[in-house]
């Protein structure tokens, strides 16, 4: 597949032969129009064609090509937010139905695994929350009470960890978690979709959503999908212009896939406490060595376009392995992805607020896009098959939570700040100092110009202001890209929109 959300390769991609799909080239009418080819929008897709639903599928590029391509695939239930955090935001009964619906989020990629018979390295393993200082081991033992008052008694404390260079401090053991390769699992889902008469559509990206009684989507190329239900699964809602970006932040999350000797490192998920926290998991190596494994490490996160050397984020992330894991042999894989972190923790998925009923989004992965990419085609398929789904109000897109309100405002005003840049000099005062094969801000009277140069040594300039809100875009030297530092559009260094919430490319420089 082509990089086409950004200039790095992960270890999922160029491993799948994807079905053959095609470009929109008619109108087309059907019970639910998708957008997006993620696991959210395919597993939707998926459980809605087996519910009989005539199901279309647009793609702005190809399928797994945005965000699901660039994770590190963890399944677990075992959430960032800590759940002595969620109880205070939901209840106990809020955090149960969130540790339950993960759970079940990964029973349900098994059971679809097994059903389709999907070869996809789907595997249970066990995860770990170590802790590193005693401050930590404090909080681990406030979390495992956490644990006890919602009724995960499976979870126990250990005096040590799997992996002894990890930590000598104690780590939280969650049993039943599990890892898979999400092209190969994403490949199985969209073969699934077509097999029950689903349409899938790819280099279609949409540019107008109507809403009403019957929605509509329509694409660049003027041809649009009219349907009873509408359901946006763009990893960031790119139907929706300001509600649902106040409540959730984007972030930048760094990995690396390095060669570690067959079986000298445990089998497991681990998780450290640290902010931002790492996060590891093995990978068996299907192209490479039989001898060898593939650790795959992340971590690193920060606001998107708000670091101005992330190719020192991998550094940091080869150093910690390294220390870490001594065994580490190779670094066969570097990427990046990006994640929306909501104030509150959980994602919304549900009615678009403020649409019609029949308009769905699922947003806000918090680190957990797997599962929560699953739990989404799970619950939209229930509210659009006018089934009850216990989960509906806790992942809610029109909930508020005084009890989240500062985290709120800490994220707005960091939007807020970013509209500094409109009065600020440019990086360079002349097109000329941009060196081959980057982009940099240049100041052209009272605009702001995002200047690129090829490795051919030609320059291209476009407006570096972002359509979305009208942000100034930042360089991204580690995947090519302009980054929005508002909301987390994404344009290639021409200025085309890669993702969203802007759904339209970079203006011209005037």
């Amino acid at each position: 597949m082509k990089k086409e959300s950004g200039a790095t390769m992960s270890v999922w991609m160029n491993q799948v032969q994807l079905p053959a799909t095609q470009v929109l080239a008619e109108n087309v009418t059907c019970d639910v129009c998708v957008v997006g080819a993620g696991i959210a929008g395919l597993t939707t897709a998926y459980l809605l064609a087996k519910e009989g639903k005539k199901v279309v599928v647009l793609e702005s590029k190809d399928i797994g090509s945005g965000e699901t391509s660039r994770t590190t695939a963890h399944l677990s239930n075992a959430l960032d937010e800590q759940f002595y955090n969620l109880i205070k935001l939901f209840g106990k009964e809020g955090a149960r139905l969130a540790a339950q619906s993960h759970g079940q989020a990964i029973d349900k990629i098994e059971e679809i695994s097994s059903n389709e018979k999907i070869d996809c390295d789907f595997t249970r393993v066990d995860g770990f929350l170590f802790a590193t200082t005693k401050e930590e081991e404090q909080q681990l033992m406030q979390e495992l009470e956490a644990l006890q008052q919602i009724g995960w008694h499976d979870v126990v404390l250990r005096k040590h960890c799997p992996v002894d260079t990890l930590t000598t401090f104690p780590c939280l053991h969650y049993p039943n978690q599990g890892r898979f390769h999400i092209m190969k699992y994403l490949n199985g889902l969209a073969n699934a979709i077509i097999d029950n008469g689903g349409m899938i559509f790819t280099n279609s990206h949409v540019k107008e959503f109507r809403s009403g009684p019957v929605a509509m989507a329509v694409t660049v190329s003027d041809y649009a999908v009219s349907a009873n239900h509408l359901v946006v699964a763009t990893n960031t809602p790119v139907n929706d212009k300001l509600t649902i970006h106040t409540k959730q932040a984007p972030y930048r999350t760094y990995a690396i896939g390095v060669q570690v000797p067959k079986d000298s490192v445990p089998d497991a998920l681990y998780w450290d406490m640290k902010d931002p926290y790492h996060y590891i998991r093995l990978q068996k190596d299907s192209v490479g060595d039989a001898g060898s494994d593939i650790l795959i490490v992340g971590g690193e996160d920060h606001k998107t376009g708000q670091n101005h050397d992330p190719a020192a984020c991998f550094r940091r992330l080869e150093d910690w392995t390294r220390l870490k894991f001594p065994m580490a042999e190779q670094v066969k894989y570097v990427w990046s992805g990006q994640v929306y972190e909501p104030v509150d923790g959980l994602a919304f998925i549900g009615r678009n607020p403020g649409d019609e009923d029949n308009v769905y989004i699922a947003t806000g992965d918090s680190g957990h896009g797997m599962t929560h990419g699953t739990i989404a085609g799970m619950l939209l398929t229930d509210l659009i098959m006018e089934r009850p789904n216990p989960w509906a109000k806790l992942y809610d897109p029109a909930r508020t939570s005084l009890k989240s309100a500062g985290e709120f405002l800490k994220e707005n005003i960091n939007v807020a700040a970013q509209y500094k840049d409109y009065v600020t000099p440019g990086e360079v005062e002349d097109q000329m100092d941009v060196l081959p094969g980057t982009g940099r801000i240049m100041r052209k009277g009272a605009q702001k110009v995002a200047v690129y140069c090829d490795q051919e040594g030609v320059r291209h300039q476009c407006s570096a202001v972002c359509p979305h809100m009208g942000c100034v875009v930042s360089w991204n030297s580690v995947e090519s890209s302009w980054d929005c530092p508002c909301h987390g559009s994404r344009f290639d260094p021409f200025g085309n929109v890669i993702t969203g919430p802007a759904s339209a490319n970079l203006g011209p420089a005037s």
